[in-house]
């Protein structure tokens, strides 16, 4: 069966890369490699983002390349699921690059 990878899954890339579906669309995602604290100086001009991210571009054709490990509802939540083949009703959160 042919991996579609979405927002929130938890993946791995060639091994080496390790971490969460950030992004996605029809022609790349990005998959969240680190998380660090922003500077409180700087959380003041963008309080929306309260954290610095560093992600990583993977393309369409490269999707066959990632292993799924798990889920979770949102980046708040700590709760992960993994896909075990149950049927688990969740939004797929889809966004067109154009």
């Amino acid at each position: 069966m042919k991996y579609e990878p979405n927002v929130n899954d938890y993946v791995v890339w060639k091994n080496q890369i390790k971490g969460w579906v950030y992004f996605k669309c029809d022609q790349y995602i990005t998959i969240e490699i680190l998380v660090t604290p922003r500077h409180t100086d700087d959380v003041g001009h963008t309080p929306f983002h309260r954290n610095d991210r560093l992600l990583v571009i993977c393309y369409r054709p490269q999707w066959k390349e990632l292993k799924y490990i798990k889920s979770r509802l949102n980046a708040n939540d700590s709760t992960t699921f993994a896909n075990d083949g149950t049927s688990n009703s969740r939004m797929e959160l889809s966004t067109s690059c154009d």
